[in-house]
């Protein structure tokens, strides 16, 4: 722990001086050969995130790394929000409040990208058995993109004016570390953001490109697990037991009718039997069968009607077989990650003027599930993009290939970050610039001075 705690001070004083000593044309100097000039230091940071990771509710050292490059730079910082999460707060004048959010924590998948760096690290998974842990989501890529962002945007000041709050989240991967911060006073113990803006890196997009969506991009995510009871027997007898896998059967294809006949064709819902359990040897019927499910949608009004028709299905299921009751357990996750509007249309047209027309996408609705989404559901205006994070030339080799690039959470997934860094630090800076214009700026040209 010494060592690691040695070679961390090292580099972020190391990181620091060269904020110190930049040259004082600091003023009409672009984020992008901001990025370049400091790529080296940058990588540093990336490296040691990635090699050093730690899962949800346990990101000790990946917190406190993060909370003393936000520190050095000049934020003011609290540890402990909700957990390990942090929070580094810039007053700089009157103005509004933006909050920038990054994730730390990672999965327990055992690494395959053949990286210099790659993660060695050895944990044990729910089921005890050993497992590798990862950056298979880009945390590391998130963490150091706001390194960058918060540096450089505290190293100029004259450009913009207001509050700018930092966070830190645990455990994204598990839907709960947003919650845990609400929860611990974020809005009440700091200043309430008047926007919120987080990014995440996408496996599909080229780097320089960026994926805005406006409205609904991520869903609800919930977990619903049943329990059917039968009654047990010897499986040359069925007449004399109450066979609780014939339940299964029939509920499995009940359950698919839910969203092709009773949800509205235009609303997206997913309804997924991922794990069913039943019996032991091939010659006895069991007592049980246990199913577990994921439930995907949009809208609350989706979101519930999906829920209520489970409990129902189950139920008329039960109830046809002569069986008890079976037992439902519904466990609500992420709601929704909804961008809001306007300021999706206001950023999205600035980034467009920053990285070109054509390098700003629509991006597609996803099933995937965020909890960035709570802060929105807290009343903050919020928006999530999407960063390219793989090069064109390599997404075209898979494509010649025939294959897919690896997937977030896949053991081969790894970005290209020097290329994802520039494109990501520059339209974070550039959509806190423009959220945080000075007021002579707003006066004036309404764009600052480059």
């Amino acid at each position: 722990m010494q060592l690691i705690y040695f070679r961390l001070t090292r580099t972020l004083s190391l990181f620091i001086v060269g904020f110190i000593f930049m040259p004082v044309l600091q003023a009409a100097e672009q984020p992008g050969q901001w990025v370049k000039q400091n790529m080296d230091e940058l990588l540093t940071f990336y490296s040691e995130f990635h090699a050093r990771p730690e899962l949800s509710f346990q990101e000790q050292i990946t917190a406190a790394r993060l909370a003393n490059s936000w520190l050095n730079c000049g934020f003011e910082l609290t540890t402990g929000v909700g957990g390990y999460g942090i929070v580094g707060v810039l007053q700089n004048g009157v103005g509004s409040v933006v909050m920038l959010r990054t994730d730390m924590d990672v999965l327990p998948v055992t690494e395959q990208t053949g990286l210099p760096f790659a993660s060695e690290v050895l944990t044990e998974n729910e089921d005890g058995r050993e497992t590798g842990v990862m950056h298979a989501c880009g945390h590391d890529v998130h963490m150091t993109n706001l390194i960058g962002t918060a540096c450089y945007l505290a190293s100029h000041r004259s450009l913009w004016q207001g509050t700018l709050m930092l966070v830190g989240q645990p455990a994204e991967e598990k839907g709960a570390g947003a919650r845990a911060m609400l929860e611990d006073g974020l809005f009440k113990r700091f200043p309430k953001p008047d926007f919120a803006i987080a990014l995440h890196v996408s496996p599909t997009l080229a780097t320089g490109k960026i994926g805005i969506r406006s409205g609904f991009s991520m869903a609800n995510v919930d977990t619903v697990e049943i329990t059917l009871y039968g009654k047990g027997g010897h499986g040359a007898y069925p007449h004399t037991a109450n066979d609780p896998i014939i339940q299964a059967a029939q509920l499995v294809m009940e359950l698919q009718t839910i969203v092709s006949r009773e949800i509205d064709p235009v609303k997206p819902a997913v309804i997924t039997v991922g794990s069913l359990h039943a019996g032991s040897k091939s010659n006895v019927i069991g007592d049980t069968a246990e199913l577990k499910l994921t439930v995907r949608s949009f809208s609350t009004d989706v979101r519930e009607h999906l829920l209520a028709a489970i409990e129902r299905k189950a139920l008329a299921v039960a109830i046809s077989n002569n069986a008890l009751e079976p037992l439902i357990q519904i466990s609500k996750g992420t709601p929704s990650l909804y961008n809001d509007p306007e300021l999706s249309d206001r950023l999205s047209s600035v980034l467009k003027q920053h990285l070109g027309q054509d390098n700003v996408e629509l991006s597609a609705m996803s099933m995937g599930g965020e909890d960035f989404s709570r802060y929105g559901k807290a009343g903050i205006p919020s928006l999530m993009y999407w960063l390219g994070a793989v090069s064109q030339q390599r997404l075209d080799d898979y494509a010649d290939k025939g294959e897919s690039p690896p997937s977030l959470h896949s053991s081969r997934f790894y970005p290209d970050i020097e290329a994802s860094l520039i494109t990501g630090i520059n339209t974070m800076v550039s959509a806190v610039l423009e959220l945080l214009q000075p007021v002579e700026q707003k006066e004036g040209q309404g764009k600052p001075s480059e």
